[in-house]
């Protein structure tokens, strides 16, 4: 059976029966073949008996516990994926199996059925793309070898190889995009993991990917910086997983002195917990200083003006801007015009004033209230308005003039003369709509 026709094979190790027969309930159905073990030597020899290509296993276990399992499989069974299960609070024993058995992940307890389901298919996934790009690339260094043993004066025959060794180079390079692409994703499903101690009003991270990824676009930041800008937005609290949840939902304007402390250190602790990681070393060294201030004042380095990255510059506006409106800064969460004030009366001492003016400009022209951030509502222009579309929110002109009311049908007539009055008043205005209930397909959002 070749490798693509394969079941992937699946080890889940715990000492407690229980927990095996409910990771076994959550992947009925999965396109695996699951073997189970009840303890780290019992799945060592399972592994030495098995073609394994994952393996989930649990933090604590008597005799050889997680930690120590997965940096023994790392040794003996490098190709094999490795996850861990842990407790949330469990931060020495998860930054050991990080450390030691450079595990691909780690998940906490209890899980959510449908994240475990999707963190396994995007490991699987990751691992399909690491044995590409190995074939590929030896396939590539069997090439190069030929290449050399053919006759130099066989000029046509070299042309013809190397169009096939470039071909072969781009197909690597395919292969690799997709490897970082599948980082940016996993980062993200971590990061929804990371919100749900906190609650919804003063979950941040989504809001962050998308303000810093809609900014980047509007510049044209280079497609790497903006990757790593993602995965920085989509981990940036990382370090404070091991917070008491009253700490994670206290303004950072609040907090003792003892608490400042450990609030201050939560960057570097973030980074070191990706260090292990590869593709995300650049992500962790925008979290590690998007602390940092413009005046030199932050932390943990106290960098100063351009010495700090131009990503962590960003990533503090996208932080504070956000986090402002959700409360977790000041006793009050703030509107958001009033946000947008207090960035730009600390430009120059926090911000980089220049990247803060032009932050400030992106969000009043783009991105809209996040506070009445609603899903159902898109908000567009004028030029993507479609008949049927109701207005969720009253369009006033510039002047301050009603023009529609919120609950308003357009229709093809009415969004003409939008249009036409937009052009007369030399402006241009964004609607907040909500789509006819029969339309199964929304519009794209504009960035937020």
């Amino acid at each position: 059976m070749s490798e693509a026709q394969r079941r992937p094979t699946l080890l889940l190790v715990d000492d407690e029966e229980h927990i095996l027969s409910a990771l076994r309930r959550v992947l009925r159905g999965e396109p695996y073949e699951l073997l189970t073990a009840n303890g780290g030597m019992e799945a060592l020899g399972l592994l030495a008996a098995n073609e394994v290509d994952l393996v989930v296993s649990d933090a604590r276990m008597p005799g050889l516990d997680g930690p120590a399992l997965l940096a023994e499989i790392q040794k003996r069974w490098p190709g094999t994926l490795r996850l861990m299960l842990t407790g949330a609070t469990d931060l020495d024993t998860s930054i050991r199996a990080i450390n030691q058995g450079q595990i691909y992940r780690y998940l906490g307890k209890p899980w959510n059925d449908d994240e475990l389901r999707f963190t396994l298919r995007q490991a699987l996934a990751h691992q399909h793309a690491e044995r590409e790009h190995q074939r590929l690339e030896s396939l590539t260094l069997e090439q190069n070898q030929r290449l050399q043993e053919l006759n130099a004066s066989l000029e046509q025959r070299v042309r013809d190889r190397t169009a096939e060794l470039q071909q072969t180079a781009d197909m690597l390079d395919l292969a690799y995009d997709e490897l970082r692409r599948s980082y940016v994703t996993a980062t993200e499903v971590f990061s929804s993991l990371l919100t749900q101690r906190l609650p919804g009003d003063k979950q941040c991270n989504a809001q962050v990917i998308a303000l810093v990824r809609a900014f980047a676009n509007e510049h044209q930041l280079p497609e790497a910086d903006t990757r790593d800008l993602a995965m920085a937005a989509a981990l940036y609290n990382l370090g404070k997983l091991t917070w008491d949840d009253h700490l994670l939902n206290r303004p950072s304007d609040l907090l003792h002195r003892e608490e400042r402390e450990r609030y201050c250190r939560y960057p570097q602790l973030g980074e070191s917990l990706l260090m292990a990681l590869e593709p995300l070393h650049d992500a962790g060294r925008l979290i590690r200083h998007h602390q940092e201030r413009w005046n030199g004042t932050g932390f943990p380095d106290q960098l100063h003006g351009e010495d700090i990255p131009y990503g962590a510059r960003l990533l503090k506006l996208a932080v504070d801007f956000v986090e402002l409106q959700r409360g977790l800064v000041l006793q009050r969460p703030l509107p958001r015009p009033e946000a947008l004030q207090l960035l730009a009366r600390y430009a120059g001492r926090l911000y980089d004033p220049t990247l803060c003016r032009q932050f400030i400009d992106f969000c009043t022209l783009h991105a809209p209230d996040l506070l009445e951030a609603d899903p159902g509502i898109l908000a567009v222009d004028t030029r993507r308005l479609e008949p049927g579309m109701v207005l969720a929110r009253n369009l006033q002109a510039d002047s301050g003039m009603l023009l529609l009311n919120a609950g308003k049908q357009l229709s093809r007539a009415l969004i003409d003369k939008l249009i036409a009055f937009e052009a007369s008043e030399g402006t241009r205005y964004t609607l907040h709509v909500r789509l006819p209930e029969a339309d199964a397909t929304p519009a794209k959002e504009q960035p937020r």
